[in-house]
């Protein structure tokens, strides 16, 4: 396929649907998670934990599907995915304890890693260069969709459905997307470009990507980002609904106004790659960060009033559409022969320093002070990891 194929916008929703499973197992009961901790009779700090167990399947998940798609192609690996998303979704609504909901999540987690390990694959698969950049776009403008729609389809499912049955809606997004992506998509890997060793070279290519300083340098800096992003999706249900005292459906608002900013981001950091090129683009997204989220911390340092925290945090979020669309494509760029397992590490990056800050939130009781700091830490180890280890391509 190439990048001037009709099928180009049809592609890029399917695979963004895909993609999203991850902030969609995050963010859809996100409403939920002050009824979750009362109804399983669990402190605040262990119900964030179903988030960190969530983020960390979404992680090592990546690691098992994108080796195995660089061997036995694309679409089989995904398949899988989404047949293991229905059984753990539905595991987690008929959770006991918060144990059970804990190693359920877990699950959960590790099958929706398949969609967004494979659905990168894919688009690198059949793009390179600015035109991959583009796809990526194209791809957060839906994939963006996830955390504005989710939050706000679990609050209105809230009214007349518990914790229990988000979950279940999960299992039924998991069948939806089974039946989308065998209709829809088609096999980008070719027999003859796919791994030819044992399954277990294929997993041992992973090292070879790990040991590439350029890629190291994008992908820990998409990764910090991410885990910074991710403090924000654990720590501002509890921040906005306990502490400012939002209801649910107007916390879910709030929650879809900052992806409206990540998606406007994300897109216009694709018009302007072409231009300025990924890297220079990549560097003024960091800024971005580095300014908004240090508001963000002064506002938490002097208690101020929601209506500057709210604006800090759009503006936090909207730093990771410029930095996910480029740090992906270049990162990407450099791996096109092992894209699947590039893939792999990219995620379990954002998904695994994610699961790590966002119980960091919760230390001492989760507040605006101990979200801001967490946030304008992640994006700080960005900026280091940027500096130290991301080099620009000769050829962007």
């Amino acid at each position: 396929m190439t990048p001037a194929s009709p099928n180009r916008l049809g592609y890029a929703i399917t695979l963004g649907l895909l993609a999203a499973l991850g902030p969609l197992c995050i963010d859809l009961y996100l409403p939920a998670l002050p009824e979750l901790a009362s109804d399983l009779q669990t402190p605040t700090a262990t119900a964030q934990l179903s988030l960190t167990a969530g983020l960390l399947g979404l992680g090592l998940g990546q690691l098992f599907f994108g080796p195995l798609s660089d061997k036995y192609g694309r679409i089989r690996p995904l398949l899988l995915s989404l047949v293991l998303l229905l059984i753990a979704s539905i595991g987690c609504a008929l959770a006991q304890d918060i144990h059970q909901l804990l190693l359920a999540r877990l699950f959960e987690g590790m099958a929706g890693a398949g969609g967004a390990v494979l659905s990168r694959a894919i688009a690198r698969d059949m793009y390179t260069g600015h035109e991959l950049t583009r796809f990526f776009a194209l791809l957060m403008l839906v994939n963006g969709l996830a955390p504005i729609v989710a939050p706000v389809m679990g609050g209105a499912l809230m009214t007349f459905l518990n914790w229990r049955g988000l979950f279940m809606a999960l299992a039924v997004i998991a069948v939806l997307l089974f039946i989308l992506a065998k209709l829809k998509l088609h096999e980008t890997l070719a027999p003859e470009r796919r791994s030819q060793g044992s399954i277990l070279s294929a997993w041992a290519a992973l090292g070879q990507v790990v040991t590439h300083r350029p890629f190291m340098g994008f992908c820990l800096t998409q990764g910090f980002m991410m885990s910074g992003m991710f403090a924000y999706i654990g720590a501002s249900p509890f921040v906005l609904q306990e502490i400012y005292h939002l209801s649910p459906q107007a916390f879910s608002f709030c929650f879809a106004a900052n992806g409206v900013g990540l998606i406007i981001a994300s897109q216009v950091s694709a018009r302007l790659s072409p231009l300025w090129g990924e890297y220079r683009v990549l560097k003024g997204g960091l800024i971005l960060a580095f300014i908004s989220s240090g508001t963000l911390l002064l506002a938490g340092l002097s208690a101020t009033a929601l209506p500057l925290v709210l604006i800090a945090l759009f503006f936090s979020v909207a730093s990771n559409g410029v930095i996910s669309v480029t740090a992906s494509s270049l990162a990407m760029q450099s791996q096109g022969h092992r894209a699947g397992s590039a893939s792999a590490v990219l995620g379990v990056a954002m998904f695994t320093l994610g699961g790590i800050s966002v119980p960091v939130t919760g230390i001492g009781g989760t507040s605006v002070m101990t979200m801001a700091a967490t946030i304008f830490g992640c994006y700080m180890l960005a900026i280091v990891m940027f500096t130290l280890l991301a080099q620009k391509p000769k050829k962007v």
